[in-house]
Protein backbone atom coordinates (compact mmCIF):
# COMPACT_ATOMS: atom_id res chain seq x y z
CA UNK A 1 0.00 0.00 0.00
CA UNK A 2 1.26 3.28 -0.65
CA UNK A 3 1.64 6.30 1.54
CA UNK A 4 -1.30 8.31 -0.12
CA UNK A 5 -3.61 5.58 -0.11
CA UNK A 6 -7.03 5.32 2.16
CA UNK A 7 -6.20 1.68 4.17
CA UNK A 8 -8.57 -1.42 4.04
CA UNK A 9 -10.83 -1.57 6.84
CA UNK A 10 -10.98 -5.08 6.26
CA UNK A 11 -7.80 -5.36 6.27
CA UNK A 12 -6.93 -6.71 10.29
CA UNK A 13 -2.44 -6.22 10.18
CA UNK A 14 -3.41 -2.66 8.98
CA UNK A 15 -6.00 -2.01 11.37
CA UNK A 16 -3.49 -3.90 14.37
CA UNK A 17 -0.68 -1.35 13.34
CA UNK A 18 -2.98 2.01 13.49
CA UNK A 19 -4.13 0.67 17.04
CA UNK A 20 -0.49 0.08 17.88
CA UNK A 21 0.33 2.96 16.74
CA UNK A 22 -1.77 5.61 18.13
CA UNK A 23 -1.86 4.02 21.53
CA UNK A 24 1.94 4.07 21.68
CA UNK A 25 2.21 7.80 20.24
CA UNK A 26 2.69 10.30 23.40
CA UNK A 27 0.30 12.94 23.63
CA UNK A 28 0.05 16.76 24.95
CA UNK A 29 -1.71 17.80 28.06
CA UNK A 30 -5.05 20.19 26.56
CA UNK A 31 -5.93 23.15 28.80
CA UNK A 32 -8.62 25.67 27.58
CA UNK A 33 -7.96 29.54 28.57
CA UNK A 34 -10.06 32.15 28.05
CA UNK A 35 -10.01 35.82 26.72
CA UNK A 36 -12.95 37.42 28.68
CA UNK A 37 -13.28 41.30 26.98
CA UNK A 38 -16.16 44.04 27.99
CA UNK A 39 -15.92 47.77 27.53
CA UNK A 40 -15.99 50.70 29.04
CA UNK A 41 -16.70 53.86 27.19
CA UNK A 42 -13.64 55.77 28.82
CA UNK A 43 -11.47 52.64 28.70
CA UNK A 44 -11.96 51.73 25.79
CA UNK A 45 -12.01 47.13 24.91
CA UNK A 46 -10.87 45.21 29.09
CA UNK A 47 -9.98 42.04 29.24
CA UNK A 48 -10.27 40.02 32.44
CA UNK A 49 -7.05 38.72 34.26
CA UNK A 50 -7.20 36.52 37.47
CA UNK A 51 -4.26 36.04 40.24
CA UNK A 52 -2.90 32.74 40.95
CA UNK A 53 -2.68 31.56 44.30
CA UNK A 54 0.33 28.96 43.28
CA UNK A 55 2.67 31.43 41.75
CA UNK A 56 1.31 34.99 42.25
CA UNK A 57 0.84 35.46 38.27
CA UNK A 58 -1.63 37.29 36.82
CA UNK A 59 -3.24 35.10 33.77
CA UNK A 60 -5.92 34.68 31.60
CA UNK A 61 -8.76 32.47 33.69
CA UNK A 62 -8.29 28.29 32.37
CA UNK A 63 -7.97 25.02 33.45
CA UNK A 64 -7.24 21.70 31.87
CA UNK A 65 -9.61 19.50 30.05
CA UNK A 66 -10.78 16.26 32.44
CA UNK A 67 -11.55 12.79 31.37
CA UNK A 68 -14.48 12.97 28.79
CA UNK A 69 -15.12 16.44 29.65
CA UNK A 70 -15.94 18.96 26.48
CA UNK A 71 -13.87 21.94 25.77
CA UNK A 72 -16.71 24.52 25.96
CA UNK A 73 -17.94 22.48 29.73
CA UNK A 74 -14.39 23.04 30.38
CA UNK A 75 -14.05 27.24 29.67
CA UNK A 76 -17.30 27.21 31.32
CA UNK A 77 -16.20 25.43 34.58
CA UNK A 78 -13.17 27.11 34.55
CA UNK A 79 -14.97 30.73 34.45
CA UNK A 80 -17.65 29.78 37.50
CA UNK A 81 -14.42 27.89 39.41
CA UNK A 82 -12.24 30.75 38.99
CA UNK A 83 -13.37 33.96 38.37
CA UNK A 84 -17.02 32.98 39.58
CA UNK A 85 -19.09 34.39 36.56
CA UNK A 86 -21.56 31.76 35.07
CA UNK A 87 -23.84 32.05 32.01
CA UNK A 88 -21.04 32.89 29.07
CA UNK A 89 -20.09 30.98 26.10
CA UNK A 90 -17.43 31.62 24.52
CA UNK A 91 -16.46 30.71 20.82
CA UNK A 92 -13.04 29.27 20.09
CA UNK A 93 -10.26 31.36 18.83
CA UNK A 94 -7.30 29.25 17.90
CA UNK A 95 -4.89 26.75 18.95
CA UNK A 96 -1.48 27.53 20.93
CA UNK A 97 0.27 24.41 20.49
CA UNK A 98 4.22 25.31 21.30
CA UNK A 99 5.48 22.23 23.03
CA UNK A 100 7.64 24.59 25.20
CA UNK A 101 4.47 27.12 25.80
CA UNK A 102 4.43 26.35 29.62
CA UNK A 103 7.46 24.68 31.76
CA UNK A 104 5.31 22.39 33.41
CA UNK A 105 4.83 20.08 31.04
CA UNK A 106 3.50 19.36 27.40
CA UNK A 107 0.54 21.33 27.47
CA UNK A 108 -1.65 22.75 24.55
CA UNK A 109 -4.24 25.64 25.30
CA UNK A 110 -7.14 26.08 23.15
CA UNK A 111 -7.80 29.57 23.35
CA UNK A 112 -11.56 31.11 23.88
CA UNK A 113 -12.80 34.36 23.45
CA UNK A 114 -16.30 36.40 24.48
CA UNK A 115 -17.05 39.83 24.82
CA UNK A 116 -19.65 40.71 27.81
CA UNK A 117 -22.11 43.61 28.80
CA UNK A 118 -20.31 45.38 32.55
CA UNK A 119 -22.99 43.79 34.38
CA UNK A 120 -22.65 39.69 32.92
CA UNK A 121 -19.35 40.61 35.61
CA UNK A 122 -21.03 41.73 38.71
CA UNK A 123 -20.40 38.52 40.34
CA UNK A 124 -16.32 38.83 39.04
CA UNK A 125 -14.01 38.18 42.06
CA UNK A 126 -16.29 35.37 43.85
CA UNK A 127 -14.46 32.57 42.39
CA UNK A 128 -11.16 30.76 43.77
CA UNK A 129 -8.85 33.20 42.26
CA UNK A 130 -6.29 34.80 44.78
CA UNK A 131 -7.87 38.41 42.87
CA UNK A 132 -9.03 39.58 39.76
CA UNK A 133 -8.36 43.20 37.45
CA UNK A 134 -10.29 44.33 34.47
CA UNK A 135 -7.27 45.82 31.69
CA UNK A 136 -7.17 47.25 28.84
CA UNK A 137 -6.61 44.53 25.57
CA UNK A 138 -3.66 47.02 24.68
CA UNK A 139 -1.79 46.93 28.09
CA UNK A 140 -2.45 43.78 29.77
CA UNK A 141 0.56 43.55 32.06
CA UNK A 142 3.15 41.13 32.65
CA UNK A 143 1.16 37.59 31.96
CA UNK A 144 2.21 33.92 32.58
CA UNK A 145 2.92 31.90 29.45
CA UNK A 146 2.05 32.83 26.51
CA UNK A 147 -0.91 34.82 27.55
CA UNK A 148 0.19 37.99 26.09
CA UNK A 149 -0.65 36.29 22.48
CA UNK A 150 -3.78 35.12 23.59
CA UNK A 151 -5.30 38.54 24.41
CA UNK A 152 -3.22 40.16 21.58
CA UNK A 153 -4.84 37.57 19.21
CA UNK A 154 -8.66 38.00 20.83
CA UNK A 155 -8.38 42.07 20.45
CA UNK A 156 -7.72 41.68 16.50
CA UNK A 157 -10.20 38.88 16.38
CA UNK A 158 -12.86 41.02 17.86
CA UNK A 159 -11.75 44.44 16.40
CA UNK A 160 -11.77 43.03 13.15
CA UNK A 161 -15.56 41.55 13.60
CA UNK A 162 -16.45 44.81 14.34
CA UNK A 163 -15.16 46.23 11.41
CA UNK A 164 -17.65 44.49 9.62
CA UNK A 165 -20.91 43.76 11.65
CA UNK A 166 -23.08 46.26 13.74
CA UNK A 167 -22.14 45.28 17.44
CA UNK A 168 -21.66 41.61 16.82
CA UNK A 169 -21.60 40.62 20.09
CA UNK A 170 -25.10 42.04 20.77
CA UNK A 171 -23.59 43.85 23.48
CA UNK A 172 -26.80 46.29 22.96
CA UNK A 173 -30.32 45.10 22.68
CA UNK A 174 -32.22 44.33 19.65
CA UNK A 175 -32.63 48.11 18.57
CA UNK A 176 -30.76 50.87 19.34
CA UNK A 177 -30.04 54.61 18.37
CA UNK A 178 -26.94 55.37 15.79
CA UNK A 179 -25.18 57.11 18.80
CA UNK A 180 -25.35 53.81 21.34
CA UNK A 181 -24.09 51.90 18.68
CA UNK A 182 -21.06 54.22 17.92
CA UNK A 183 -20.24 54.62 21.20
CA UNK A 184 -19.80 50.92 21.40
CA UNK A 185 -17.90 50.41 18.26
CA UNK A 186 -15.36 53.43 19.42
CA UNK A 187 -15.15 51.26 23.07
CA UNK A 188 -14.17 48.02 21.16
CA UNK A 189 -11.91 50.36 18.75
CA UNK A 190 -8.24 50.84 19.15
CA UNK A 191 -7.53 53.59 21.74
CA UNK A 192 -4.66 54.86 19.05
CA UNK A 193 -7.48 55.46 16.26
CA UNK A 194 -9.60 58.73 16.59
CA UNK A 195 -13.24 58.17 17.14
CA UNK A 196 -15.70 57.59 14.50
CA UNK A 197 -17.23 60.78 13.03
CA UNK A 198 -21.48 60.76 13.23
CA UNK A 199 -21.57 60.99 9.40
CA UNK A 200 -18.92 58.57 9.02
CA UNK A 201 -20.41 56.05 11.05
CA UNK A 202 -23.97 56.41 9.76
CA UNK A 203 -22.57 55.57 6.32
CA UNK A 204 -20.51 52.80 6.86
CA UNK A 205 -23.44 51.17 8.85
CA UNK A 206 -26.45 51.93 6.53
CA UNK A 207 -26.39 49.24 4.69
CA UNK A 208 -25.84 46.71 7.69
CA UNK A 209 -28.78 48.36 9.40
CA UNK A 210 -32.91 48.65 9.33
CA UNK A 211 -34.58 51.74 10.21
CA UNK A 212 -37.23 50.18 12.81
CA UNK A 213 -39.72 53.09 12.02
CA UNK A 214 -39.59 54.09 16.50
CA UNK A 215 -38.18 56.62 18.30
CA UNK A 216 -36.10 56.66 21.13
CA UNK A 217 -38.16 57.74 24.54
CA UNK A 218 -34.65 58.49 25.99
CA UNK A 219 -31.49 59.37 24.48
CA UNK A 220 -29.67 61.21 27.40
CA UNK A 221 -29.40 64.04 24.96
CA UNK A 222 -31.50 67.52 24.05
CA UNK A 223 -33.21 67.61 21.15
CA UNK A 224 -36.05 65.70 19.14
CA UNK A 225 -35.87 61.61 19.68
CA UNK A 226 -33.32 59.18 18.06
CA UNK A 227 -34.12 56.94 15.25
CA UNK A 228 -34.23 53.14 16.69
CA UNK A 229 -32.09 50.64 14.30
CA UNK A 230 -32.23 47.02 14.39
CA UNK A 231 -29.57 44.68 12.80
CA UNK A 232 -30.04 43.67 9.45
CA UNK A 233 -30.74 40.04 8.86
CA UNK A 234 -30.14 37.22 6.22
CA UNK A 235 -34.13 38.01 5.57
CA UNK A 236 -33.88 41.28 5.09
CA UNK A 237 -30.87 40.50 2.80
CA UNK A 238 -33.31 38.20 0.40
CA UNK A 239 -36.32 40.75 0.17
Amino acid sequence: MRDNEIPDPDDSTVAQATDNFCYQFPRAIVAVDTALLTIDPDRGLLVVEMERGDSGKWALPGTFLRERETLAGAVERSLEEKLGVQDIKPMQLGVFDDPDRDERDWVLSVAHVAVVRPEQLESLGTGIAKDTRIVSVDRPGELAWDHPNIVKRAKEYVRSRYEEQPDPDRLLGNTFTLRELRLVHDAVADNDEPPWKRDAFRRRMQNLLVPTGVKSENTGLRGRPAQLFRRRSARDRSL
